[in-house]
């Protein structure tokens, strides 16, 4: 059945032989791209190593929000022990008595300490 019967891409190839080799071209380059896309989904090591990429600058981000987080927090702590030494030193320049009185017997202690540990010797 080679008979020519026109341009239906049945014939002897006159009119559609053009578009014929263009579709060929087209399956070829979808192909190639598919191979391509294959390929890559078959290469474990490279998914991989993509994957272990992702997951390091996911932690890297996460450390750096924690590290600020962290900061800022400290700087809040500082802040507040800032203001509570203030209150304190203002309080004993108020009143000095209570501490005059805690330090005395502070020194007292020591002193009796002193002497138990002497007589044991």
């Amino acid at each position: 059945m080679t008979g020519t019967t026109g341009h239906n891409g049945t014939g002897n190839g006159t009119g559609n032989s053009e578009a014929l080799r263009e579709e060929i071209r087209r399956t070829r380059v979808e192909l190639g791209e598919t191979m391509e896309l294959l390929a890559a989904k078959a290469d474990v090591k490279a998914r991989l190593k993509d994957s272990a990429e992702q997951a390091k600058d996911r932690v890297r981000e996460q450390a750096a929000l924690t590290v600020a987080r962290v900061r800022g927090q400290a700087g809040q702590g500082a802040d507040l022990a800032r203001a509570q030494a203030y209150e304190t030193g203002v309080s004993v320049r108020r009143n000095p008595t209570p501490w005059a009185t805690i330090a005395a017997g502070a020194v007292a202690a020591v002193v009796v300490l002193l002497i138990v540990r002497g007589r044991r010797r």
